[in-house]
This record gives C-alpha cells, sequence and structure tokens, in this order.
C-alpha cells in the first residue's frame, strides 16, 4: 500500500478537468474524456463531494503532474486497483492492528511522557469501551500482551461495517500512518477529529522532539505522512458508510 515521498513527475497532457455522473459514481475527465487509474481502471469517485476535491488536484497541477501533490488521486487509484479486488484482506490488515496497537504500549518513564500519553491515548480507549463495548489491556514498554478476544471481535464488527473500497483504503492508510487501528476507526466513526488523532499518534515524536530539538528531514517525511493521513481523513468524511 505505500507509495513513494517523491514519485516522478510527467508533462501536464490535458487542459481541462471535469468529472460526469457514472454508473458508479462520478468520474474524473480530462478534456472530456474519462481518466484511467495506473490499473486501467475507469477512475469513478462514489461521491460528486470527493470527484470535485480529486478534480480539483488536477486542475492545480501546473506544467508538470506531480503525483505528490495529489494524495486524493493516489488514494482513489489504491481503493480501485487494489482495495477493492481484496477488500476483506485489506479490512483484516485493520483488525490485527488493534492487537498490537500504538495506544496499549506505554512508558513507564518518564513522568512527563506517562502523562502525556495517558492524556492522548486515555480517550481512546475510553471510546472503543462506551463505544463498542470492546476493554483492552495495558502494556509498559514493548512487551506483547495478548488482548482479550471478545474486544477484537468488536473491533472486527465495526471494521465489517465498512463496505466501500475507498473507505477501507483510507481506514488503512490511517491506520498504518498512526500505528493505531483504535484511532483509525474513532476517526472513521466520526469520534475525534484529524488533528486530535494526528497529534494522538506522535505524541512520543513530539516529546522526544521538546527535549531534543528537531530535525529538518524528519520534520519533512512527518508532513508528507500528514498529507497522506489528512487525504485519508477527507475521504472518509466525504464518502458515507
Amino acid at each position: 500500500m505505500a507509495t513513494p515521498d517523491r514519485p516522478a513527475a510527467t508533462r501536464r497532457f490535458y487542459a481541462a478537468v471535469g468529472s460526469e455522473a457514472a454508473e458508479e459514481g462520478f468520474a474524473l475527465t480530462l478534456d472530456g474524456r474519462r481518466a484511467r487509474t495506473p490499473g486501467r481502471s475507469p477512475l469513478v469517485l462514489p461521491t460528486h463531494a470527493l470527484a470535485q476535491a480529486v478534480a480539483a488536484e488536477w486542475e492545480a497541477q501546473g506544467d508538470t503532474i506531480r503525483p505528490d501533490t495529489m494524495p486524493l488521486t493516489r488514494l482513489a487509484n489504491t481503493a480501485i486497483d487494489g482495495v477493492a479486488p481484496r477488500l476483506v484482506e485489506v479490512r483484516d490488515e485493520v483488525v490485527r492492528y488493534a492487537g498490537s496497537d500504538l495506544v496499549l504500549y506505554r512508558a513507564g518513564e518518564p513522568d512527563r511522557l506517562v502523562a502525556l500519553q495517558a492524556e492522548a491515548w486515555d480517550p481512546v480507549l475510553d471510546w472503543a469501551r462506551d463505544a463498542l463495548g470492546a476493554r483492552f489491556i495495558l502494556s509498559q514498554g514493548v512487551t506483547w500482551v495478548a488482548q482479550p478476544e471478545l474486544s477484537l471481535s468488536r473491533i472486527r464488527a465495526l471494521a465489517e461495517r465498512e463496505s466501500s473500497p475507498f473507505r477501507v483504503a483510507a481506514l488503512n492508510v490511517a491506520t498504518t500512518l498512526t500505528g493505531s487501528a483504535l484511532l483509525a476507526l474513532m476517526l472513521a466513526d466520526g469520534a475525534i477529529s484529524p488533528e486530535a488523532a494526528w497529534a494522538a499518534a506522535h505524541v512520543d515524536e513530539s516529546f522526544q522532539e521538546s527535549r531534543w530539538g528537531t530535525d529538518a528531514e524528519a520534520l519533512a517525511r512527518r508532513a508528507g505522512r500528514e498529507r497522506e493521513f489528512r487525504s485519508s481523513a477527507a475521504v472518509l468524511d466525504l464518502v458515507p458508510r
């Protein structure tokens, strides 16, 4: 599912960008012709709002097309070419993350980091408990702890409510970028904002940066990942369950 940070640019080959109604949604058009994915499938978006957002990425390109500036298009291509044919497998990948979720593994020290993790991650566990009836066991450090089967089955049941390849693709991206299926599912459920979810996923990094300073390359890599994450959040917002 991963894509390079800076895919190769190509010359822009179209003038006009639009969309038109299609059998399964709204097709992106370039100079009046329907666009296709890298797998040669029609680039058809499930909602008009998402089609407009994807079209805006194509319209914003200059003389060259830079895929790294088109995260919604890349996610749409992934949904159509990669997720639709293996929907169950991709959903299962998300569920597996819950067994060793980021928010379950806590620091033992220093006290400030312990407190920051609790502040950011305890509400995620509260949501899982109250909304899903799923309770999880915390671990200190990196020692793996088996989670209750009932809780994992509740996570699976929520994931299985996602039948759109676009939403499942977005959920998968959000999970892998945050390291947390619980954060991603909470985001998909509308129970946390993208800003809060991203901040919660980077509590440890932010804490280390507050102590030792920042690294320009690391910040650039994180900014790229955040663009992908925000695109996944946008798809979850623009495509109803």
